[in-house]
């Protein structure tokens, strides 16, 4: 039996390579994918408070492609508004994290990231790419099934109706010159990259929104010689390869006092960066950094939110899109979960390092926050509202306190996650009205951090 099709009529869509939303136009989606795409003629808009024209229901408002957050690390979401209190940098904020990751197990995991990725649905994130290092129980043992916190991970996206790219992180060293893990962070390790290679290889959901990655978590945590097991391990199944590249400045002066040379040109040097490799933060590159990136065709993805809470600096966004490596965006450690302001973020901090005004068009902005980040989770069919893809839908209100009065080309400086009034995913409403339809995301988030934070 065939299946019929549904129909939005949104108010105004952005259509992908305008430089603007196009007014009126008539979405069709089938099994899951975007069937047809059609403006309509001017003159042929419904009345207002007319909600159903030619079979479709109405979007008011913008309607987006899905926006993807291409780094998670759902943990830390219990970290939020708990270290502020005084001063310090990104190495006293760890202490804090490792206290977290310490009292997880599958189950309170399993509660904690349904949560977050329902908060991220909210936001209009219908893909995540989860920066995975929680493998093992606190002493460092494994579970009996290997991968249970992964395979927790992707339960939980299941729960909260968006797409998950589990990237299992390698971390097997504490310090760039190999110092054994210890503490906390012996959960983390597999003892060596053969032995992480056998243990993600083993696991291999099943289910439609799920797929499985790599990570090599930092040149701290994975040694030089092992850098290239975790990089063909990826390359042989054609999974996407992510890495922690020079957060901070720290990073890179121990790498050139161990390696002679900067994290960038190490990972060159052992085959990591490459097309299907995206590095996270890149705060501190040298221009030769830039310039091994681009060749390589290495793409970088922003956090803005967590760069500027954990004081890491401010990367050089415009000079990496002037070399042509490509963008994205992620909210790392969800000190806000919020596409929007990690967009324009990118182009504001900009300004505060130039001071001047102009650097990405809005158009740039929402490639980072949708196609460029789909493509560097290996959702290459995503991001975009076009016959063919993903049918994700982000409706965004142009009639909240924050967006009224605000031309729709205005949204990404303007609008905010609790302006997402609708978000579909594959076809699939998950989000009506600014509620998620399964999860009661603030009571479910109160009840999963307090059963994992230190009293």
């Amino acid at each position: 039996m065939p299946v019929t099709p549904t129909r939005w009529l949104a108010e105004y869509a952005w259509l992908p390579e305008h430089a603007e939303p196009t007014p009126d136009v008539l979405i069709e989606v089938e099994a899951g994918r975007i069937a047809a795409v059609t403006p309509l003629i001017p003159g042929s808009r419904p009345p207002a408070g007319v909600e159903v024209y030619a079979d479709a229901t109405r979007l008011p408002g913008l309607t987006l492609p899905g926006l993807a957050n291409a780094h998670s690390h759902a943990f830390h979401r219990a970290l939020r508004g708990r270290t502020h209190g005084g001063r310090g940098d990104f190495w006293t904020w760890r202490d804090q994290m490792y206290a977290v990751a310490d009292r997880l197990d599958p189950d309170t995991y399993l509660a904690l990231a349904r949560a977050v990725y329902a908060e991220m649905a909210l936001a209009g994130i219908t893909c995540v790419g989860e920066f995975h290092y929680l493998h093992h129980r606190p002493d460092g043992g494994a579970y009996d099934d290997p991968n249970a916190m992964g395979a927790a991970l992707v339960e939980a996206a299941a729960h909260a109706g968006i797409r998950l790219t589990l990237l299992d992180t390698a971390y097997l060293s504490a310090s760039v010159d190999g110092q054994p893990l210890a503490g906390p962070q012996r959960r983390f390790g597999d003892g060596d990259a053969g032995r992480w290679a056998e243990r993600a290889g083993g696991f291999r959901p099943t289910d439609s929104h799920a797929r499985v990655g790599a990570a090599v978590h930092s040149v701290r945590a994975v040694p030089a010689d092992q850098l290239r097991t975790v990089a063909d391990w990826a390359r042989e199944r054609q999974a996407p390869l992510h890495v922690h590249l020079s957060e901070q400045p720290a990073e890179n002066d121990e790498c050139r006092a161990v390696h002679g040379r900067t994290p960038t040109a190490l990972l060159a040097e052992h085959g990591v960066l490459g097309p299907d490799t995206t590095a996270v933060h890149a705060t501190h590159p040298t221009s030769a950094d830039l310039t091994l990136l681009a060749d390589s065709r290495t793409g970088v993805c922003l956090c803005p939110t967590t760069e500027r809470d954990l004081a890491d600096g401010i990367g050089p966004a415009r000079r990496m899109a002037d070399a042509g490596i490509r963008l994205s965006l992620g909210s790392d450690s969800h000190a806000v979960i919020d596409l929007f302001e990690e967009a324009r973020a990118v182009e504001l901090d900009e300004r505060l390092r130039t001071r001047r005004r102009g650097h990405f068009a809005p158009l740039d902005l929402l490639t980072a926050a949708g196609v460029a980040g789909h493509a560097a989770l290996g959702w290459a069919d995503a991001g975009r509202i076009a016959v063919g893809a993903r049918a994700d839908l982000v409706t965004v209100r142009l009639d909240s306190a924050r967006t009224a009065g605000v031309p729709p080309v205005g949204v990404f400086f303007a609008a905010g996650a609790a302006d997402v009034e609708q978000v579909v995913v594959d076809g699939r409403v998950v989000v009506a009205e600014g509620r998620h339809l399964t999860v009661d995301v603030p009571t479910e988030l109160s009840a999963a951090i307090e059963a994992v934070t230190p009293a």
